[in-house]
């Protein structure tokens, strides 16, 4: 890997009524992709909103 390669492992997902799932963001700690699941919660629309790692695990640490 070169230092232009940036790890983007932590995606927030929307799951909306009828469980369809979509990638709102890739994002490289999992604190960030929280914030963002976090704010977009915060809005008061019925979809859900979560983080998950890439790779299934819990991720790499932050």
């Amino acid at each position: 890997m070169n230092d232009s390669t940036v790890i983007l492992p932590w995606l927030v997902i929307r799951q909306d009524d009828n469980g369809n799932r979509y990638r709102v963001g890739r994002y490289a700690t999992r604190a960030e992709a929280q914030g963002i699941a976090d704010s977009l919660d915060s809005r008061g629309h019925k979809q859900l909103y979560f983080v998950e790692c890439i790779d299934g695990t819990n991720g790499p640490p932050d």
